[in-house]
């Protein structure tokens, strides 16, 4: 009778997990699985219905696109290039501007609430709405950021595409930090809860002004949280899709061809869904190796700082 008790309490937590661990098998896995293999294929538009008997193309696939003298190549590594800039932009914006606005709205005035509920919005905002607001203001002859800056202001000296050219890297920027600076200024503002009054006090009291007791006191208590906050954005950022398909639509100008949109468009505009897989693959073991080493290299900063 014990042993059957045990049984059933041992057994309930994962009987529990059972569905949810189903789900993510058949969403994530068993595609994930399955692009693995059509990587390895010689998969066109001509074989997609039967993918399965499509010719075996081995490592071929990843040849094509490791050879960087070649078009494909070449242009593969413009876009990594490209997103590696676009993340770690992204990802040092929205954790300066959320660890800003956080710190700045811990203090109690008039009017706080009302603020914080102002920086969130566009974190509560869908994706593809707010995007899409942003491609109506980026218009080069009806947009309001050519009307301010060259009508109003006269900054520049005609008006400039915003959705192509070098200029669109700029604005992809601009709507990709827009959109994700809210959630690094939730994530802080939370963890700022955790830290001790009295040490503020205390500081105040032997002489540090506002930025020695942030230097001194906030960022030292905010480094666990902050590790795991630069992982969350950069991968985000990594793999944003969202909002460069619908901010410049199937074809992405060069200057902001991030790695998601060109693998779209291998796979989906071009048809090459054996090339696309590979590329889809190799972005999945950069993102395991950078994550792996990310994690390994800020646990032993913990433990050092521990000692």
């Amino acid at each position: 009778m014990r042993g059957r008790t045990r049984l059933r309490r041992v057994g309930l937590p994962y009987l529990l997990l059972l569905p949810a661990l189903l789900l993510e098998l058949l969403v994530h896995l068993v595609p994930m699985v399955i692009g693995i293999v059509m990587s390895f294929k010689e998969l066109t538009q001509l074989q997609i219905a039967h993918w399965g008997a499509a010719p075996w193309k081995a490592l071929g696939n990843y040849r094509v696109i490791v050879d960087f003298d070649a078009p494909a190549g070449a242009t593969l590594l413009h876009s990594f290039a490209v997103t590696c800039a676009f993340s770690v932009l992204t990802v040092g914006l929205c954790w300066l501007l959320g660890t800003a606005a956080a710190i700045f709205l811990q203090e109690n005035f008039r009017g706080r609430g009302l603020l914080r509920a102002v920086f969130l919005t566009p974190y509560a905002l869908p994706v593809y709405a707010a995007v899409i607001t942003w491609a109506f203001l980026f218009q080069r002859d009806n947009g309001l950021i050519n009307h301010v800056l060259h009508d109003q202001l006269g900054l520049t000296g005609d008006r400039p595409f915003w959705l192509l050219g070098d200029n669109s890297f700029v604005a992809l920027l601009v709507v990709s930090v827009w959109k994700t600076w809210p959630f690094a200024f939730l994530v802080v503002m939370a963890a700022l809860q955790s830290i001790p009054k009295d040490l503020y006090e205390a500081a105040a009291l032997d002489g540090a002004g506002i930025v020695r007791q942030i230097r001194r006191i906030t960022l030292p208590s905010l480094r666990p949280i902050n590790q795991v906050l630069v992982l969350v954005l950069f991968l985000w950022s990594f793999n944003d899709f969202n909002t460069p398909y619908v901010l410049f639509g199937k074809a992405a100008p060069e200057a902001a061809d991030l790695l998601s949109i060109h693998i779209y468009q291998s796979s989906f505009v071009t048809w090459n869904f054996g090339t696309g897989s590979a590329m889809s693959v190799l972005l999945l073991l950069f993102l395991l190796v950078v994550t792996a080493g990310y994690l390994l290299a800020t646990s032993r900063g913990r433990r050092s700082a521990d000692a």
